[in-house]
């Protein structure tokens, strides 16, 4: 009978397997000691992969009966994998800090754009969390008691775990939806109450939603959404567990008063509304500027050297009055851009200001351009025809007119703005500008996946060890691995994960799968970070290089040269070799050919094989404005 194995803790909290040997699995290699010396690993360092071996993954493995043999032999062949890093021979791509990074769906070239564009709310001007969404909450709150909604919702205190961008809102059954880009349901809360599978497919079916069915489903997107998405949950919560009222499929009756979801929500919206253009959120947010107001000490700094390089502009759907009072706050410092330098009014860092912009509407027909009066904060008479002025702030207009105005248009402009609807999409979709979403939750996001970096590495353990089961099976095998402790255990650690962001998980994903709103963001954004502040960083001449998007098929197959002779391997009777050799004799095939049927040819019997540099290959280089030398 072998002897049972123990379970060793190193000083960096990872374990290791001890039997008769000591042995622990780290950067693919088995290192060997003496039962009696618990000495630490002598290769071990910090920041080297590896399998993470934890207490929940080695029950899995002794429930399957895995060897030390087997481990061995996982890790001599991770170890062969490895040895181009192990050894020093491949070079690492340098990269900037994480929380000062920019990243990149589509690459940019920064030297091609001439003009640099900004909203402000959440952009420019970031409001502190939770303490902003915290007063947007309450505020709402108190507009709903005042129009007959029950007294005790005072009661109710914001929770910033809770809530996350993204979320869709069924009006009809009340719940809140976390959804892929296909609809897919990835998590679904009915108030407080996360729902389970077989209560999801009463009311969806397949787990699916049509999301073009913008009557019914409401996308909460934008960082103003996260009040009214934690109140929609305490709202359905307290009307379907209060026994005053008695819960319905699709809302609530008081009595012989039926009031559906769909209503509760056109309350809510309708009394959001209120809070920010009638109500006193803004006017609390301006008594309190220090409370609710990030004051970013490089913040003019960078506009400066935006000014250097190029033309800035700031576009807001806000009011004069309001932005005039954010903007002087936020450049309320004794110097210039830098310490000694005299200090500059705000308006002076940009060559054009825009303010009640009705963004997405200023993206296509726009309004009326007027300007404004800075001395009392009201609109001139009359409509602004003629060329850009200085020091002038405007309101209205149009995407168009203000490319006319600034002598620049399309990918010429970088904008960059949070609300992923609002600023991005229709910047781009519309006017073709380059786009740079701001994303405040990526540092939390970046965060988790740092600091919790032993759940991401023992998945990927788990899925090692879940192949291994299937290494010696093909369809011929009648053996049926038992995987369901390493299922549940896949499980546990992803919802370990999930909940490391907050009780509605990540922005970005569920488990393996990418929400709608990571989806949107790799769709319509160029480039994204947590702050734009990031761009300090990166030179002017910077070209900010997408990465290569691997479907799975190029993600998990190892580059190894395949005998396209033989007969099992598909390429066998799918040759489609473009080699010099291949090419050099399929032009010689192709210039003898003769037709016996008739002597007429057309012009091109074939097409020739591309001798320049015909493809777009996402280098920001596709309009070929620069001759390459010969």
């Amino acid at each position: 009978m072998p002897r049972p194995p123990s379970l060793c803790m190193r000083s960096d909290g990872r374990f290791f397997v001890a039997r008769a040997e000591i042995f622990s699995l780290h950067c693919g290699t088995v290192w060997k000691q003496s039962e009696a010396v618990l000495s630490p690993d002598p290769e071990f360092e910090i920041g080297r992969r590896s399998f993470a071996v934890t207490n929940s993954t080695l029950d899995v493995l002794l429930e399957f009966g895995i060897t030390e043999a087997s481990m061995c032999s996982w890790s001599e062949k991770l170890n062969a994998d490895l040895s181009g890093t192990m050894d020093g021979s491949t070079m690492k791509k340098y990269r900037r800090e994480a929380y000062h990074r920019v990243f990149v769906n589509r690459s940019l070239a920064m030297e091609k754009i001439k003009c640099f564009g900004f909203d402000m709310d959440y952009t420019l001007a970031v409001y502190k969390s939770p303490e902003y969404e915290a007063l947007g909450f309450d505020l709402t709150v108190e507009r709903l008691i005042s129009i007959g909604y029950p007294q005790e919702l005072c009661n109710f205190v914001y929770d910033p775990v809770f809530p996350t961008r993204g979320l869709i809102f069924d009006t009809l059954y009340g719940n809140l939806l976390k959804v892929d880009a296909y609809g897919n349901i990835l998590v679904c809360a009915h108030g407080f109450n996360f729902m389970r599978g077989p209560d999801i497919r009463e009311q969806y079916p397949n787990k699916f939603i049509q999301r073009d069915d913008t009557e019914r489903f409401y996308i909460l997107n934008t960082l103003f959404n996260l009040p009214e998405t934690y109140l929609f949950a305490c709202l359905v919560d307290f009307f379907t567990n209060c026994p005053r009222y008695t819960s319905c499929e699709t809302g609530f009756k008081d009595g012989d008063l039926f009031m559906s979801y769909k209503s509760m929500f056109q309350d809510v919206r309708e009394a959001v509304d209120w809070v920010h253009y009638k109500g006193s959120l803004k006017e609390k947010t301006l008594e309190n500027l220090a409370t609710y107001v990030v004051k970013e000490p490089k913040l003019a700094l960078l506009l400066s050297r935006m000014n250097e390089v190029g033309k800035v502009f700031l576009v807001t759907n806000s009011d004069y009055t309001y932005t005039n009072k954010i903007m002087t706050y936020m450049f309320d410092f004794a110097h210039g851009p830098e310490p000694g330098t005299a200090h500059r009014p705000w308006q002076s860092y940009f060559d054009l200001v825009v303010v009640d912009a009705r963004k997405p509407l200023f993206f296509s027909e726009g309004t009326v351009l007027r300007q404004v009066d800075t001395a009392t904060g009201h609109l001139k008479i009359g409509t602004h025809t003629g060329p850009l002025q200085h020091g002038i702030v405007y309101s209205g207009g149009s995407s168009d007119i203000m490319g006319d105005l600034l002598g620049t248009k399309g990918k010429d402009i970088l904008y960059i703005g949070d609300h992923i609807f609002g600023d991005i999409l229709k910047s781009k979709k519309r006017q073709g500008w380059r786009t740079f979403l701001v994303i405040p939750e990526l540092a939390q996001e970046l965060h988790v996946w740092t600091d919790k970096s032993i759940l991401f590495e023992e998945l990927q353990s788990l899925d090692v060890f879940l192949a291994e089961l299937y290494k010696h099976l093909d369809s011929s095998s009648n053996e049926r691995p038992d995987i369901s402790a390493i299922q549940r255990r896949i499980k546990k650690v992803t919802h370990d994960m999930d909940m490391c962001y907050g009780m509605m998980g990540s922005l970005f994903r569920s488990g393996s799968r990418q929400t709608l709103f990571a989806s949107q963001v790799m769709r319509y954004a160029d480039l994204y970070a947590a702050s734009f502040i990031n761009l300090l960083y990166y030179p002017f001449s910077y070209l900010f290089r997408a990465a290569h998007v691997l479907m799975p098929h190029e993600s998990t197959v190892e580059h190894s040269h395949v005998d396209i002779h033989d007969v099992e391997s598909p390429m066998a009777t799918r040759n489609r070799s473009t080699s010099s050799m291949d090419i050099k004799e399929t032009e010689y095939k192709r210039h003898h050919l003769t037709r016996s049927i008739s002597e007429i040819k057309p012009p091109n019997l074939f097409p020739q094989t591309p001798q320049e540099i015909t493809h777009c290959h996402d280098e920001d280089d596709d309009e070929e404005e620069e001759e390459e030398e010969e």
